[in-house]
């Protein structure tokens, strides 16, 4: 036998011997091994490609996500914005449906509704300026009025617009009755914004929560509009009135509209009164 017939013998025992051991499951172990490595391998490269994919994707996935993010943060700005004006709105149609059940309750009385366009920014005066004047028929010494009680009175007025002086003012005094007591005072506004009762019988029993209203005595307001309640009282044995603190039925930080009072005329009744004796 030659050496080539030889080598070719020896090749097919070779392979022979190994089909006939990978039959046998001597390789199962080994290839199970090999199968693990490859594995490992290709998840490791894979996991590197993928953290390299990242570094080179990463900058503009964070442009863009700021970008998206700065769209969130307008829409938001906008949603709480629209959110903030249908409040308003909302709060707005609740005062103008208290302003017209009010002003129905008070049939014997018309009105007008105005807007308060300006404050006050002295410390020592206390008036607001509304969007109603001589054009829509306003005309000074009308009272003013909202849902809740007494604002003011109109103090002067030009075509477009009028300035109404506050009960708060220290200028102010209106014609009051005690209506628990049903008795006469006077309220009286001050430098502080505070509203007190005075001209108080001796005689009388005042209690905090009692009502104040307008008595319609003096010409200058009408009878019977709330102006507030009593918060505190203060009793000297020889004083000859008592003198109260009030809380106002009108919340004046908040004022926006108002109720003119236009068919009151007011009355000066200053010339009638006695002169004092000298």
């Amino acid at each position: 036998m030659n050496s080539r017939s030889l080598q070719t013998a020896i090749i097919f025992l070779v392979v022979g011997g190994i089909f006939v051991l990978a039959l046998g499951g001597f390789f199962g172990s080994a290839s199970r091994q090999f199968d693990s490595a490859l594995i490992e391998v290709q998840t490791y490269i894979a996991s590197r490609f993928l953290g390299i994919q990242d570094f080179f994707t990463a900058p503009r996935d964070i442009v863009s996500l700021r970008n998206r993010n700065a769209d969130l943060e307008t829409q938001v700005s906008q949603l709480q914005a629209q959110v903030i004006e249908l409040q308003q709105l909302t709060s707005e149609t609740e005062r103008l449906a208290a302003l017209v059940d009010f002003a129905s309750s008070k049939a014997e009385n018309t009105y007008k509704a105005a807007a308060v366009i300006g404050r006050d920014p002295s410390p020592f005066l206390h008036y607001i300026i509304i969007n109603r004047g001589s054009n829509s028929k306003i005309r000074r010494g009308m009272p003013v009025v909202t849902n809740q009680g007494l604002v003011g009175r109109v103090d002067a007025v030009i075509a477009d617009a009028a300035r109404v002086q506050l009960i708060t003012d220290p200028a102010s005094a209106v014609n009051s009755i005690l209506q628990n007591a049903d008795t006469n005072a006077m309220t009286l506004g001050s430098v502080t914004g505070d509203v007190s009762l005075d001209l108080i019988s001796q005689d009388v029993s005042v209690e905090s929560g009692d009502l104040v209203l307008t008595s319609g005595l003096g010409g200058g307001y009408p009878s019977d509009i709330i102006i507030g309640q009593v918060v505190t009282v203060r009793r000297l044995e020889f004083e000859l009135f008592q003198q109260a603190t009030l809380q106002p039925a009108v919340d004046f930080s908040r004022l926006s509209i108002v109720l003119v009072i236009t068919n009151f005329r007011s009355v000066d009744i200053s010339p009638l009164e006695p002169l004092p004796l000298p």
